[in-house]
Order: C-alpha cells, then sequence, then structure tokens
C-alpha cells in the first residue's frame, strides 16, 4: 500500500512510520510522498533524509501571495486540499495519513480517498475533538476538564472533523500536577505506536 503522509511539525510521527516500514521486511506500506502545509517543518527534512520525496502545498505556494492573503479559510483549505489531491494522483498514492497535519482536508480529497484516510489525533475521541482541538489546546482543555486519562486515537477521516470511524487508542493516566507539556510526553511515545498500528490495519482492511 503506498502512502502519503502529510505534515505539519517536527514529524516524530513520520519517524515512526519510517522506521517502522525500514525495519520490517513484512511492513504493509511504502511511504512514497510527504506533503507539509509549512515551508519550514522540519518533517520535510526527516522525508529527505530517507529518500523520500517531499512538498509544500500551502496557500502561499498554491495561490500565491496577494490570493492567499485575501482568500477565506474555506477557499484556501479547499485549494490546498486539491493541490494534495494532484500530489496524490501523481504518486499513486493508495492511502493518505494526516500524523500532525494541521489543517482540514475538503473538497473531492476526501471523497475520492473515502475510506482511504487516517488522521491522529491526540486525545481520546470523541472526546476534546473538533475545529480548533488541536496540539497543545487539546492537553489544555484536557486538564481543565479534570479528566483523569487522555491519550491519543487513529480514525478514518470523513466530511467531519474528527468524527471518522475509529480504529485505535492509546489510554494514558493524567496527573494532577500535569501541565500541557508534561502530557503531551506521556501520549508521544504512544502516538508513535497507534499511527504505525492504525496504517497497518488499514492496510489490511483495503485488502479485504
Amino acid at each position: 500500500m503506498n502512502i502519503a503522509v502529510l505534515v505539519s511539525g517536527g514529524g516524530t510521527n513520520l519517524q515512526a512510520l519510517i522506521d517502522y516500514e525500514r525495519s520490517h521486511a513484512d511492513c504493509p506500506y511504502r511511504i512514497v510522498l510527504v506533503v507539509s502545509n509549512t515551508k519550514n517543518a522540519y518533517a520535510l527534512e526527516r522525508a529527505k533524509n530517507a529518500g523520500i520525496p517531499a512538498q509544500v502545498r500551502s496557500p502561499f505556494s498554491v495561490l500565491g501571495a496577494d490570493k492567499a492573503k485575501e482568500a477565506d479559510r474555506d477557499t484556501k483549505r479547499i485549494a490546498v486540499s486539491d493541490a494534495v489531491l494532484k500530489l496524490c494522483k501523481e504518486f499513486s498514492v493508495d492511502a493518505i495519513v494526516l500524523a500532525g497535519y494541521l489543517s482540514v482536508l475538503g473538497g473531492d480529497i476526501v471523497n475520492e480517498y473515502a475510506g482511504r484516510i487516517i488522521n491522529l489525533h491526540p486525545a481520546l475521541l470523541p472526546k476534546f475533538g473538533g475545529v480548533g482541538m488541536w496540539g497543545h489546546n487539546v492537553h489544555e482543555a484536557v486538564l481543565a476538564a479534570k479528566e483523569k486519562e487522555s491519550g491519543c486515537t487513529v480514525h478514518l477521516v470523513d466530511a467531519g472533523c474528527d468524527t471518522g470511524k475509529i480504529l485505535v487508542q492509546k489510554k494514558v493516566p493524567v496527573m494532577s500536577d500535569d501541565t500541557p507539556d508534561s502530557l503531551y510526553e506521556r501520549i508521544a511515545p504512544h502516538e508513535h505506536e497507534a499511527i504505525v498500528e492504525g496504517v497497518c490495519l488499514l492496510a489490511k482492511m483495503l485488502e479485504s
């Protein structure tokens, strides 16, 4: 199964996928493309180091600086999503993995890859999902709600935001003295496990 991994930041979950692929001869997926919506994402360097084609598709790169400044959020989101779809077709991508991708896909890509897009979310969905629930925003919300546990979720992407079928969840306890940073540090290793499990599970689902 050829996969594209969409990223926005450091790419630690991308690295987990790369490491698993390189260390398992029977790995059911092959990373053929990495796409970032930010040009300075270190994930691009990780892809380069692994010899994986990496591209940037941001509102500025797709629309141009002037149009991107004037465009509303939905226009920019659809333009970037359409550009990613074009890339995925060029690279014969079978499935798409959102690994710390801080944008919401829209338009034709969601329909054309229906059932073949998964996302990693840093909380136990259906709690703490939806618009604005990303990164430390999620961990702050978990702590504010005085939850006793948190974790991460890998789910299928549908037309909603964090509403698709759940494939994998990993749980960790929330400590009384936790900060958003400490909670993130406890969850992060489980994210690396979950993203690999989720992609392997998706490969099995698409085989059947």
